[in-house]
């Protein structure tokens, strides 16, 4: 309860303490992609071909009080507005730093480093009970009742750029499932160059604790590390990820252990046309006895290539492809498969 009200005392003390000059500023931004999708898994006689659709409407919010600091929101209509997505508050204060206030989320995820894949929206959705993991960021959930701090560039060293987040228990009682009660975060972002090669390096550490109405949980913690060096048109990256989490799965509660993701890319850009190629391996231990640190061996091996094509301002083809190797509670999961893309993207 300390924490909650600490986190409201601040954010009403900060609005209340300067006054806005002029009306919000407000800005748009949107996409729509459009194309065919081929999946072909193990346990299909055929592949099939299906209409692949998604659209996002984006509306940021902005303005600068008397004194300076800048107050900044958003809110997103995705899939043809079958979900709202809404952004806490973000504080801009003038030495370049920024506080998120609500809804931080967590400092670890915002320091991950982008590995470059296929193109467009190719994929194989395997089986639900493989809890092999793909993300750099799996580890590390929020609740809303918290705030990240983001620092200024250059923070104590040139090209240095680091975050720390903290969110308390929203009040959501564990019943069927489990519910987050706080969690932790930093993040850091290193940006340097070795002669024609700009590199970034980028790492992160968070902790969530959760509870439960039946069994005690060993929460979800981890750390990523990775990077990225561009030379010309080209961007080599890599990046690897370890840590436990809980998923809930409807009525199930499955504790996941020893998860790690392992991912490699590569991207060309040429005149319009870019070539991108990736390889990511995630591999976890689950348990659907929460505080077990037992279980089967569950992984999942990626393999993407992709070609986009930039037809006009605005507007890109894509072209992509990707197979998935899964592997569920030790034995071959014929859920996984191959998959292609063909489609256009338009954004504004």
């Amino acid at each position: 309860m300390k924490k909650e009200l600490l986190i409201a005392s601040a954010l009403v003390s900060t609005l209340g303490a300067a006054s806005v000059a002029n009306a919000v500023t407000a800005t748009m931004s949107g996409s729509h992609a459009t194309g065919l999708k081929s999946t072909d898994t193990e346990a299909a006689a055929d592949a099939t071909i299906a209409q692949a659709n998604a659209s996002d409407f984006s509306v940021s919010l902005s303005e600068t009080t008397d004194g300076g600091i800048g107050i900044a929101s958003s809110f997103m209509l995705s899939n043809e507005g079958s979900h709202l997505s809404t952004a806490g508050l973000t504080l801009t204060f003038t030495d370049g730093s920024k506080l998120d206030v609500i809804n931080g989320g967590n400092a670890a995820a915002t320091h991950d480093v982008a590995v470059p894949g296929t193109a467009g929206n190719p994929g194989v959705t395997v089986t639900s009970t493989n809890n092999a993991q793909t993300g750099l960021d799996f580890f590390g959930k929020a609740t809303v009742i918290g705030f990240e701090w983001h620092s200024a560039a250059d923070f104590m060293a040139d090209g240095l750029k680091v975050s720390a987040s903290v969110s308390a228990d929203d009040g959501v009682a564990a019943s069927t499932t489990v519910a987050i009660e706080s969690s932790w975060g930093l993040g850091a972002t290193y940006v340097t160059s070795a002669g024609d090669t700009a590199v970034t390096i980028g790492a992160g550490i968070a902790n969530s604790e959760y509870k439960d109405s039946t069994a005690s949980t060993e929460g979800s913690n981890g750390f990523h590390v990775g990077f990225s060096a561009v030379t010309g048109n080209l961007t080599v990256a890599a990046g690897y990820a370890d840590g436990d989490l809980v998923r809930n799965v409807t009525t199930t509660e499955w504790q996941i252990n020893d998860a790690s993701v392992s991912k490699i890319g590569v991207k060309y850009v040429s005149g319009d046309v870019t070539l991108s190629a990736g390889f990511t391996s995630g591999e976890a231990d689950d348990s659907n006895t929460l505080g077990s640190s037992g279980g089967s061996t569950d992984s999942k091996d990626e393999t993407m290539l992709g070609v986009s094509y930039a037809v006009a301002s605005g507007v890109t083809a894509n072209l992509g492809w990707k197979d998935i190797d899964a592997v569920n509670d030790g034995s071959n999961d014929t859920t996984g498969g191959s998959s292609w893309y063909v489609g256009a993207t338009m954004s504004f």
